[in-house]
């Protein structure tokens, strides 16, 4: 796979975390990175899609799946579905010839493409999904509302967005706060990061592969709720 710093093989790259998602397949020609397509999937309907854009992804290029060299998903924050539906078709291709995968968070991914190390996401409910990142600390990933945002104290003084629910709840929390807007990312955005990871050998171990959520689903939730009333009954 890797050989004196390169990656060989192209790679396949799967993004279902947002309001739309997005399959990409990529390979290296010498340090750069050729988009050979990219298939735009419409919310909600992952499960019956992803799958088929693959396979035409993949086709049109005259690629069969063991000539991938390695899968990168986006493993959240996002959607539980959609997070969900992406890893199990994930799985699902790699599992039988054992294709190494790495999984990248969809903040990452903006941050990146944005250039701005601090960026947010809607995350519906009032709240946003949060990086923030400063010169010598390890970056942090939250789920954050207005009493969260007014608790922290070192405010970034740049943040990306790419939502207009983020930027309305960001604006009001930081007014002093420069908001970058850009595009959303896509799984065509997580092709250079994905491959430098596999060349670092940062692939996951299928089995403990899992969602980067930052919240809980609403069955733990109101189960936990549920839970607590009847023992007080």
């Amino acid at each position: 796979m890797a050989e004196g710093g390169a990656f060989f093989g192209p790679i396949l790259a799967i993004d279902t975390c947002g309001p739309t998602g997005s399959v990409a397949l990529g390979r290296l020609a010498g340090r750069d990175l050729d988009l050979l397509g990219q298939k735009e999937l419409e919310g909600r309907t992952y499960s019956a899609t992803l799958v088929t854009a693959v396979a035409e992804l993949l086709d049109r290029n005259q690629i069969v799946l063991n000539d991938l060299g390695g899968i990168v998903v986006v493993n959240g924050p996002g959607s539980f579905t959609g997070v969900r539906v992406g890893l199990s078709a994930v799985k699902g291709l790699a599992e039988p010839t054992q294709i190494p995968v790495v999984a990248i968070s969809r903040l990452l991914v903006l941050s990146r493409k944005s250039g701005v190390p601090s960026c947010a996401l809607d995350a519906h409910r009032g709240e946003i999904f949060l990086r923030t990142e400063e010169p010598g600390s390890a970056p942090r990933e939250l789920l954050a509302g207005a009493r969260e945002l007014a608790s922290i104290d070192r405010v970034p003084l740049r943040v990306a967005v790419c939502d207009e629910a983020a930027a309305a709840l960001l604006a009001t929390a930081w007014p002093g706060t420069q908001l970058v807007r850009t595009e959303a990312p896509t799984a065509a955005d997580t092709l250079r990061i994905g491959e430098a990871r596999l060349v670092a050998g940062g692939q996951v171990d299928l089995a403990l592969l899992d969602g980067h959520y930052l919240r809980r689903s609403d069955a733990e939730i109101f189960g936990e709720a549920a839970a607590a009333g009847r023992s007080r009954a």
